[in-house]
């Protein structure tokens, strides 16, 4: 399970049944997929199935193309300085620098020395 998990669970966990047929069951799945592919940015588009049961293993890819990749209508290759910028406002920010040290890297001042010879 990849990052769009729980978002599959999600549809898995609500919308599973017991003795579904397989078209359903492939629904469900394919829907589980899809949930997590827009709902998450690096998941991919493509949604693949793998049906096992006793007698085979089938390998469906893909079933389905759940995120299609549109056309753009024109290039949008703007030049440097093509925008015009209508205000500016500079506003610094203060800020603090913190440091931690961590206490168990210091040297214990009541510990003894281990004897190494």
């Amino acid at each position: 399970m990849g990052s769009g998990c729980l978002a599959a669970l999600s549809v898995l966990e609500s919308r599973f049944r017991s003795n579904m047929s397989r078209a359903e069951a492939m629904q469900l799945v394919r829907d589980a997929i899809a949930a997590g592919i827009f709902n998450d940015l690096g998941s991919g588009s493509n949604v693949d199935l793998c049906v096992i049961t006793k007698e085979s293993t089938d390998y469906i890819r893909p079933h389905d193309i759940a995120n299609k990749k549109g056309q753009r209508a024109a290039k949008y290759n703007l030049p440097p300085g093509s925008t015009a910028v209508l205000s500016q406002k500079i506003q610094p920010v203060e800020y603090d620098v913190v440091t931690t040290r961590v206490v168990r890297d210091l040297p214990d001042p009541k510990a003894e020395a281990m004897d190494t010879t």
